[in-house]
């Protein structure tokens, strides 16, 4: 008998007893996508050569032209207050997207789709969440994972042809129907039921199922014309064990018999379309299914297969959109608003969380454009994917908190005047949907990045599943191996592989140390608690976080190397400092909680080194709060998706930006004598440019401002916000404008508050 059989044989008893069982939809999950550069760091080898080959994003002329056209022209439509105000974007947007394809990006052209590739997605969503939420949201359902995305991976050529074409061009406006009142995080558990049946249709004998269901949080439902239904199918005529067919997708059209579509959700009173779906006997003929007949119990691996990529896109669009906003709003505001004689962005509080805002805005943009590139290179980076759709919205949510506490008074008060308020209050929605953080961090993260990036344990656990010996010794051996070298990695030295950028190969070298201990210490917890790991959350999701740090840190040495842009080099170091920080702080508490005393003695020997790994020392993060304060084109390089809106708060503080670099250093005056004076004019009479000073002196009040409310008036059903006097925006491209003529400040012209708050578009989006 050879070594690796014997191995295998001893081996075999106590590693059936310490893998976790793993059943077909779990399975299914696991196996859904690819791996990449996080399955080098999760093996405590990165190579860099390897992250920088993955090459920068690109845009096709085409994706540009619609960038800096049709999106910009869309976000000139936009006032997010009145948006807000209304439930429901106006009729003109809904045609407006229509018109020009928004909800075909992903589809491919010879079906009548624009065909963008994920970064080019991306980009639309960013930018237009920077001004409106809700018109992001509905851009992204329809491209993200739904109909579209399944038609296209699994969709049979009928399927195709009739429906791709009518999702392209806005005719049919899809939703999918997969959380259930029973069922949320544990999605796979749905208790929905299609039960295998047959019809008379239109004197013929009709396959089919009749599905009774209970859907609710679907986006879009209250103004779709088509239904995606997840289900699960079974047949009757089997024998009893045998009749779960398993999850099965099917597209209804709207009306269909048996099916409604209920009252509408108003998730956190958001403006975008959201509600439940219910049917009761529902016939879903063969033909209806997502792949037709062979697809029939397919639908979990299709949905896994299919959300490998889509969490990378749309929901890390959102909270990229939020941080980017957060920080040009608290840099921006920091400028204009004074206190105590000063600008308060230069009182060293607010610096720090301007500072820490910037820093962590480079490293998960820098993550989310890495993960793009390697999505349009055809990856399919699952737990990549799982990692963005974690860090982004957690940062986003971070951003604007932090913004909210730099605004004050001026963040509380709602109205047309307010900076934050409406993404404060969308912030914990995409916390929630499509894998809640909580649980994606320890079950998603850690849970398939253990079995899918470890180079070992998932042909560990099929060895055990087939009961091979062989293969069963062959990798264990192999994971000895493994052990041994990162341990020796952790206790002397960790090589640095490839060729990182010169200004950041201590960085790199650190990002390599810290990957291998990351390794050693994933081994040792699941040598140690085996499949104990997976119900100990609280340690899972800390190894979780440790893996994200360590692909936020790899995607900042990425982006520095591709953009080649040293003047963002302070921020890529502060960046990837933050990250390695947090990466050792959780590593630190993880064996702390070990349950092995042996564990939590030797833990300060394999972490010697960590300790230094400080996060932004003070000065440096005044250093970098100065650097944003006098450097626009350093914040528009962090901030390329913020977007011109049609009217608002965020608009009134544009101009003034504008305005304030037109006058240069003669601004602190101007704000001294006007605290004297109390007016705009005397005061702009004073200065070299009186035009360009009365402009900004009008807009820095606009943005200083808060809303009232007008008393009602007989027959008012509400109050409305104070009207303001308006001037049309000028024309600008889709991100920040850059600094150039002054123009006079937007004020708003507030929506009336009785506004109806029911979906108002849904005869427009019906519309053959």
């Amino acid at each position: 008998m050879g070594f690796h059989r014997l191995l295998g044989r001893l081996a075999m008893t106590p590693f059936s007893k310490a893998l976790p069982s793993m059943g077909d939809t779990e399975r299914a999950a696991l196996e859904a996508g690819t791996v990449g550069f996080e399955g080098q760091l999760f093996a405590g080898q990165p190579d860099f050569d390897a992250l920088i080959a993955q090459g920068p994003n690109r845009l096709t002329d085409e994706e540009r032209r619609f960038l800096d056209h049709e999106v910009t022209t869309l976000i000139a439509m936009l006032d997010d207050h009145a948006i807000d105000e209304a439930g429901d974007l106006p009729p003109e947007v809904w045609q407006y997207l229509r018109e020009h394809r928004f909800f075909g990006m992903i589809i491919p052209k010879e079906y009548g789709g624009l065909g963008f590739g994920h970064y080019a997605h991306a980009e639309v969503v960013t930018r237009i969440a920077t001004v409106n939420t809700a018109c992001a949201v509905t851009v992204m359902v329809p491209n993200s994972l739904g109909p579209a995305e399944l038609l296209l991976r699994y969709g049979t050529p009928d399927q195709q042809q009739h429906y791709l074409p009518r999702l392209a061009d806005g005719r049919e406006l899809p939703c999918f129907g997969l959380t259930s009142p029973y069922a949320g995080s544990d999605a796979a558990s749905i208790p929905d039921r299609g039960v295998l049946t047959e019809r008379v249709i239109d004197g013929r004998t009709v396959r089919g199922f009749s599905v009774r269901f209970d859907k609710r949080y679907i986006t879009l439902a209250p103004v779709a014309s088509v239904v995606g239904l997840a289900f699960q199918a079974v047949d009757p005529s089997r024998p009893e064990g045998e009749q779960a067919l398993g999850i099965t997708c099917a597209l209804l059209p709207v009306p269909t018999p048996g099916m409604e579509i209920g009252h509408r959700h108003r998730p956190m009173d958001s403006a975008f379309m959201n509600g439940p779906i219910r049917g009761e006997d529902v016939f879903v003929p063969m033909d209806w299914v997502i792949g037709g007949e062979e697809r029939v119990g397919q639908g979990w691996r299709m949905l896994m297969e299919c959300l490998a990529a889509g969490r990378a896109i749309s929901l890390p669009a959102l909270g990229a959109a939020m941080q980017q906003t957060a920080l040009f709003v608290v840099n921006g505001y920091g400028q204009v608003r004074e206190q105590f004689g000063l600008p308060i962005g230069r009182f060293h509080a607010i610096a720090g969380i301007t500072a820490q805002m910037a820093a962590r805005l480079y490293a998960t943009d820098a993550a989310r454009r890495y993960t793009a590139a390697a999505l349009d290179a055809g990856e399919q980076p699952s737990v990549a994917s799982a990692i963005l759709k974690v860090q982004l919205t957690e940062a986003g949510r971070r951003a604007v908190n932090d913004g909210m506490d730099v605004l004050g008074g001026k963040g509380i008060i709602s109205g047309p005047r307010n900076l934050l308020g409406v993404a404060y209050r969308h912030a914990p929605i995409a916390i929630t949907v499509e894998g809640a953080n909580l649980l994606s961090r320890a079950l998603i993260i850690f849970g398939q990045g253990a079995t899918r990036c470890h180079p070992f344990v998932l042909e560990e656990m099929k060895a055990v599943q087939t009961k091979d010996e062989e293969r069963l010794g062959r990798a264990l051996a192999g994971h000895v191996g493994h052990v041994m070298r990162n341990l020796w990695r952790s206790l002397a030295h960790a090589p640095l592989r490839g060729k990182p950028p010169a200004d950041l190969r201590a960085e790199a070298t650190l990002i390599a140390s810290l990957s291998a201990r990351y390794a050693l210490t994933a081994d040792l917890a699941m040598g140690l608690l085996g499949g104990k790991l997976k119900r100990m959350e609280l340690l899972s999701a800390r190894l979780g976080d440790v893996l994200s740090a360590l692909y936020l840190a790899a995607a900042c040495v990425w982006r520095y190397q591709v953009e080649n842009d040293p003047a963002t080099l302070p921020v890529a170091r502060a960046a990837i400092r933050l990250q390695l920080h947090e990466a050792a702080t959780l590593l630190r508490e993880l064996y702390a909680n070990l349950p092995s005393g042996f564990l939590r003695a030797v833990a300060p020997m394999l972490l010697h080194g960590t300790g230094h790994l400080a996060p932004l020392r003070d000065r440096e993060a005044i250093a970098l709060a100065d650097a944003l304060r006098t450097q626009p084109e350093l914040v528009r390089r962090l901030c390329p998706d913020v977007s011109r809106p049609k009217r608002g708060g965020l608009l009134d503080l544009m101009h003034a930006l504008e305005a304030a670099h037109k006058l240069g250093d003669e601004v602190p005056e101007l704000n001294k004598a006007l605290r004297r004076s109390g007016s705009l004019e005397e005061v702009a009479r004073s200065s070299r440019d009186p035009e360009a000073a009365l402009a900004y002196l009008r807009a820095a009040e606009q943005v200083i401002a808060v809303d009232e409310d007008k008393p009602a008036s007989a027959g008012d059903t509400g109050q409305t916000q104070t009207p303001l006097p308006t001037t049309e925006p000028p024309p600008c491209q889709s991100s920040i404008p850059p600094s150039g003529p002054t123009t006079p400040a937007s004020s708003i012209a507030s929506p009336d508050r009785t506004m109806a708050r029911t979906p108002s578009s849904s005869s427009v989006i019906r519309q053959a």
